[in-house]
């Protein structure tokens, strides 16, 4: 619960870099979710150093594309300076962790209901997998951030991991230089529903 309570979404770290036995239990933690049918539809890229530099190219270039008006995302146009603040961010952070589904048919496949359905529960398996790690970090004393913003360069990532199946997030780690105050939650009878 501590952690639970403490975990914040942070977005400015110090360049103090994170030990590989904390990078690994971090990773450690993700494996350890509950996954649909134990299918454990996860695959962790860890991104450090020049390739770090790689990456944010990529996720640069597919940004300029979006602007360019061959968008992917034409109606999320409003977001991209998000996604640009994002990439600071992920450039500052020692660590860089892409998170796949190696079982994932991929954003533009064609889906049957069977496979949609099959891709929604990977998809549940590989974000317990994400909080794990979220809550791992912050009980080290790390800080993340989950990116979603990744999806504005979504094939220009996936071309330069090259690595097979669907990207689905990247997190961030670092050690945090700020402390957020907790932000505002609806309330529980905002959210619960009781039936008897």
């Amino acid at each position: 619960m501590d952690a639970i309570n403490s975990r914040r979404s942070i977005r400015r770290f110090s360049d103090r870099e994170i030990p590989h036995d904390i990078i690994c239990k971090i990773i450690e933690s993700g494996i350890k979710a509950p996954s649909s049918k134990n299918r454990q539809p996860w695959k962790f890229m860890v991104i450090q150093g020049q390739a770090k530099e790689e990456m944010l190219r990529a996720f640069r270039a597919g940004i300029q594309r979006e602007k360019s008006g061959r968008a992917m995302l034409p109606e999320s146009s409003r977001h991209l300076r998000g996604a640009e603040y994002t990439v600071q961010i992920m450039e500052q952070a020692p660590v860089v962790i892409f998170v796949l589904n190696p079982l994932g048919k991929g954003l533009f496949a064609p889906l049957n209901d069977e496979d949609r359905i099959y891709e929604l529960c990977n998809i549940q398996s590989v974000s317990a997998a994400i909080e794990n790690m979220l809550l791992e970090a912050t009980d080290l004393g790390i800080g993340s951030l989950w990116i979603c913003d990744i999806f504005f360069a979504y094939e220009e990532l996936c071309g330069w991991m090259d690595c097979g199946g669907e990207l689905v997030a990247a997190v961030a780690f670092g050690y945090p230089e700020e402390s957020p105050s907790p932000r505002p939650r609806k309330g529980f009878e905002d959210v619960v529903v009781w039936r008897r």
